[in-house]
């Protein structure tokens, strides 16, 4: 059955394993889970699992309904939020009006790399917050630590970053 397993090119491509159609769902479902766990939504969660599943990282909507056994609506909503959150990209298919949902090999770069931008503004607002609430007032002191802490982790996750690249080139660019 193609339902769990993903699309026809995978299910009989000659570079294609043939896999435990049960596997393949315990595994997104299991690691949805994990996601939702850590704050993410069910169904963006469910999508997102799938689609890294997947051989050719690539899904329609239709498949993901299928295999996921949700609606066309549901799909829509979470890929939405996902292509928001930069973990997932959409693609048309040459000569069709059918869409194509993409996870790429660098999406845990590219989500981390969007919530600088959220970190980046969250800094500006507490900024503002100890010039306005005062930086010697206990809440003006709460604010400039929260601020340090995030300016700290900033430091820390764009020199992770670099060494990642590194690393990423070496093992997988051979």
């Amino acid at each position: 059955m193609l339902g769990t397993v993903g699309t026809m090119t995978e299910a009989v491509g000659a570079d294609a394993a043939v896999r435990d159609p049960e596997a393949v769902s315990t595994f997104v479902e299991r690691f949805a889970a994990q996601l939702v766990e850590a704050g993410m939504a069910r169904m963006p969660s469910r999508v997102f699992a799938a689609l890294l599943a997947s051989d050719t990282g690539t899904l329609t909507s239709a498949e993901l309904g299928e295999q996921l056994k949700i609606s066309p609506a549901a799909v829509s909503g979470a890929v939405r939020y996902l292509a928001q959150v930069h973990m997932v990209s959409r693609e048309r298919e040459p000569g069709s009006r059918r869409e194509r949902y993409r996870v790429h090999s660098d999406q845990w770069y590219e989500a981390l790399t969007s919530r600088e931008a959220v970190i980046k503004r969250w800094e500006d607002a507490l900024r503002e917050g100890v010039t306005g609430l005062g930086a010697d007032t206990p809440a003006g002191r709460r604010l400039a630590e929260t601020l340090d802490f995030f300016e700290f982790i900033e430091r820390d996750v764009a020199a992770m970053m670099e060494r990642w690249r590194a690393y990423r080139d070496e093992k997988y660019t051979r």
